[in-house]
Parts: C-alpha cells; sequence; structure tokens
C-alpha cells in the first residue's frame, strides 16, 4: 500500500485536511512526536535530544558532539523500520527523512500566502500583526534548516521535494481533500518490486549510519543492493586510515556485502573531521571575563579532542546553559555582573546534572569551601597545568556517563 506525507507550513490549514483525509482513507497518522519517541527506545537518548535536531537552532557545541547527527540517524533507523506497515500517513519534519528512490510515497506539501498564515495565526492566538509576523517567520527558520541539513535545499517549499503543492489559500479543504485522495489511486504511486527493494535499502543505510553514530563518527551513507557508500565531507588528516576504520566498522552490519568510500564536495573546505570521542567532554562552557586566557584555553582544549564554548560574563553563561546544556563548566570567580559564586548557585538550582569546575586566580580558601558546599566538582587555583585540568575534565566527563547508566 503506498505511503502518504505531510509537510506543512504553519497556519495553512493542515490540521482540517489530514483530518478529513483519514477519516476518508483509512490510513493510520504517525506524528513526529512518534517518530520522535520510537527514535529514543532504538538510541537511549532522551526524546529531548532527539527532538532539537529540527525543533531548534543547532549547538555550539554540535560540532564536537555530532548530537544532531547521531538523532537524525536514529530518526532515519526509526522511520525506515516503519516503511512496511500498511496504510501509512507521516506528518511534520520526519515526513521529509523518506528517500525520493521510494516511489510508493505520495509527498504532499500545504502552504499558502504569507498573507493568509498571518490572519490565521492573528485570529488563532488573538495576536497582533507584528506578533503573528514574528511567530510564523520563526518558525519558517525552522523548516528552512531543516530542509537544509537533509538536502542543502534552503527553500522548505522546494517542489523537488514533494509530488504535490496545494496552497491552501486559493482552494477549499474539500477540493484539497479530493485532490488527495485522487493521487492516491494513481498507478504511479502503487508499491512495485523496485520501490520495495529501496525500501530495503534506505533500512540497510540506516543501520550503517547507527553503526558508525555509535562509534562516534558522522558520514553520509547510501545503500544499493547490499553494497554501502560512504561519502567523506570534510577533510581528513589521515583519509587512508579513517576509510579503513570506517570499512571495519560497516562490515558487521548485517546485510552489508561491499563497502565503498567517495571524497564529497565539501571534502575541501577547511573544516577538519572530527571522531566524537566518548571518553572525553566534548560540551564544555568556559566561562572567564580574562579573553586571551580562555581563547588559548579553548584552543588548547580542542587539541585534546574536547568542544568547548566561550562566555565571558555570568550573564552569557546562564543564557548558553539555556540554550545548549553543556555537560561541563569552567567558571571563573571574579568577573564584572554576575560573579562566578552567583552563576554556580544558579546552574546548580536549574541544571543539577551539569558539573562546575571552579578555575580562578583571585580565590580564598573560603570561596573554596562555599564553591564546594554550593556543589562545584573542583576547585582549582590559576595558572593551572592543562594535564590537571584535563584529568579534572575527565573525571567530571566519567561522573555524568556513570549517572546516565
Amino acid at each position: 500500500m503506498s505511503i502518504l506525507t505531510f509537510f506543512s507550513g504553519s497556519y495553512c490549514g493542515k490540521s482540517s485536511i489530514i483530518s478529513d483525509v483519514i477519516d476518508q482513507s483509512g490510513f493510520k497518522l504517525l506524528s513526529d512526536n512518534d517518530l520522535v519517541a520510537s527514535a529514543s527506545r532504538l538510541s537511549g537518548m532522551p526524546e529531548k535530544k532527539i527532538a532539537r535536531s529540527f525543533l531548534e537552532k543547532t549547538s555550539v557545541f554540535n560540532k564536537f558532539t555530532h548530537e544532531k547527527e547521531r538523532a537524525i540517524a536514529y530518526l532515519r533507523l526509526a522511520m525506515a523500520e516503519l516503511m512496511s506497515e500498511d496504510k501509512c500517513m507521516i506528518e511534520g519534519f520526519t515526513s521529509l527523512l523518506i528517500p525520493a528512490s521510494i516511489s510508493h510515497v505520495l509527498r504532499i506539501c500545504l502552504i499558502a500566502d504569507k498573507t493568509f498564515r498571518i490572519e490565521q495565526a492573528m485570529k488563532a492566538h488573538n495576536l497582533s500583526e507584528k506578533d503573528a509576523v514574528s511567530l510564523i517567520s520563526k518558525n519558517d527558520e525552522l523548516y528552512s534548516a531543516w530542509s537544509n541539513t537533509l538536502y542543502k535545499i534552503i527553500d522548505p517549499w522546494d517542489a523537488s521535494l514533494y509530488d504535490m503543492i496545494l496552497p491552501t489559500d486559493k482552494m477549499t479543504k474539500d477540493e484539497a481533500v479530493a485532490m488527495i485522495l485522487e493521487n492516491l489511486k494513481n498507478e504511479v504511486i502503487q508499491p512495485t518490486k523496485t520501490s520495495r527493494k529501496a525500501v530495503d535499502d534506505f533500512v540497510l543505510a540506516a543501520r550503517v549510519e547507527v553503526a558508525l553514530s555509535k562509534e562516534g563518527h558522522t558520514i553520509s551513507v547510501s545503500a544499493r543492493d547490499g553494497l554501502v557508500t560512504l561519502t567523506i565531507n570534510t577533510n581528513v588528516l589521515l583519509l587512508g586510515r579513517l576509510e579503513e576504520e570506517l570499512k571495519n566498522i560497516v562490515k558487521q552490519v548485517e546485510g552489508v556485502s561491499s563497502v565503498e568510500t567517495r571524497i564529497g564536495k565539501g571534502f575541501y573546505q577547511a573544516d577538519i573531521y572530527r571522531r566524537f570521542d566518548f571518553q572525553v567532554p566534548s560540551k564544555v562552557l568556559l566561562v572567564d571575563d580574562e579573553r586571551e586566557f580562555v581563547q588559548t584555553l579553548s584552543e588548547r582544549l580542542q587539541m585534546r579532542d574536547m568542544g568547548s564554548a566561550i562566555a565571558y560574563d555570568g550573564e552569557s553563561a546562564l543564557n548558553l546553559v539555556e540554550a545548549d546544556e553543556p555537560d561541563v563548566m569552567i567558571l571563573d570567580l571574579k568577573m564584572p555582573g554576575i560573579d562566578g559564586i552567583e552563576v554556580l548557585k544558579k546552574v546548580k538550582a536549574s541544571r543539577p546534572e551539569i558539573e562546575v569546575i571552579i578555575l580562578t586566580g583571585h580565590g580564598s580558601e573560603a570561596d573554596r569551601e562555599i564553591c564546594m558546599k554550593l556543589g562545584a566538582f573542583a576547585y582549582l587555583q590559576k595558572p593551572v597545568d592543562i594535564e590537571e585540568l584535563s584529568l579534572n575534565l575527565k573525571a567530571a566527563n566519567e561522573k555524568i556517563r556513570q549517572k546516565q547508566k
């Protein structure tokens, strides 16, 4: 049986159209929440982190953690495993995960002129025109970021992504529903031997992508008849060694008959390929108003494969904690505005799971006692030996990992 997908702009009348299609077709609806829950069960990652891959901007730590890519890998696997379900309708961000090679999918896009959408948002939430414009623009930014992440297509309504684009402001609900149901009968989107084989290839590629992500690798994967192709899109210092490691991982996946590697378009850009190392923290927030010191410290940590972001004051640090949830914080005490002790109090009150290492050049024994009572992981004095700091960071990371088991 064919599969039906819906991707829609906000305030385009999606809910009533989908409801009528379900009533008249008997298709089972699967939402983003359903796919996120399935991906969470497969991965062990919290649902919140899975959903963050498409509902929020990319974290400043992601180039070190590859958390977004791991989440997408498990979303693909969750999607691949349900492709055999009968009379299935998939709605939302996750609907774009299905590859174009699977032809028995009718891909629907619902969109309307912005003026229409603004009016609908104003009515739905009693908003001013300015607030409605802001809300819709924010949503559209998320849609654009998602289509760009998956296909390098900035326009989420690009015709190449869909079989049908329905302008819901220019047709009635009944007209839209009738058109969808009529196209569901089209012989072109009925399952064939070739399209079912494409599903098998999708499943294998998803399993390989997950196997690689478990070992800290983020690589583009495609599969056909057991042949897996890995595309390396980021510059690599030791390409041959990486290719050998990737092939050894992929060959262990059931269904893989052979593996080949290719160089992608992004290989010759400035970025360097980073494998995620689970043994060291990759979400370290450095908080210090001494700019030269903290920038040098960040570089030295990155040389040790520890990902870091920088905040130069307490208020910025608290904003980053809220937005990007670091694992470990290295915190100075004496800063303008909110001082380090106050930051420590607020972090431990709102995010007690974050381990905080105090690193200060102006602290006292009384400060040390206060910080440790507030829950600091360690209290270190400047200047600090980088190896001593690294050992404390690894110990903090191990404490976090033990709590997560």
